[in-house]
């Protein structure tokens, strides 16, 4: 075997890589931070439960929402080509025992630390979940189609993926 010893490497920058993050994950504001992400997840959980959707496992105790759409007619990836048109980037995935091909799937996952990452909490989570289930309660509504597009568009600057920068433009 010629690994590690004259094709391998220390990989300096992974290294480095993991010791901001840990240093990170020291920090009093990242436990805050991993709460206010499994909130926001719970909320819109809770909201699509609300609206008729079948959330796998019942609810959520962590940072994602796996949604059955079989109830709704949809497949994983119909509700994630519709989502996408509007601003909102989800995924399909596998539901168990699911029916569907891994390429085509019954359910799709919802992951919030990114929004999180954005500043957003609870209040807006319900807004996009309220947004994901207009759209996949009636994908063939193009006003409703319309109006969530326009208030993606909305919510995105009022909370900008960088916010630092517009400190420095």
């Amino acid at each position: 075997a010629v690994f590690p010893g004259i094709q391998g490497g220390p990989l300096m920058h992974v290294i480095a890589a993991k010791a901001v993050a840990f240093k990170e994950a020291l920090d009093d504001s990242f436990k805050v931070y991993q709460e206010q992400i499994v909130a926001n997840a719970k909320v819109v959980s809770q909201i699509l439960v609300e609206k008729g959707f079948r959330i796998v496992s019942g609810g959520t105790s962590n940072h994602l929402v796996l949604v059955d759409l079989r109830q709704k007619s949809l497949t994983g990836k119909q509700a994630e080509g519709l989502l996408e048109d509007v601003g909102i980037t989800l995924n399909k995935n596998a539901i168990p025992y699911d029916p569907e091909s891994p390429f085509v799937t019954s359910g799709v996952r919802i992951g919030t630390p990114s929004v999180t990452s954005r500043g957003m909490k609870e209040k807006e989570m319900s807004r996009i979940a309220h947004m994901i289930s207009d759209v996949l309660s009636d994908p063939n509504d193009k006003g409703i189609y319309t109006n969530v597009k326009r208030e993606v568009q909305a919510l995105s600057l009022e909370f900008p993926l960088y916010p630092i920068l517009d400190h420095l433009v």
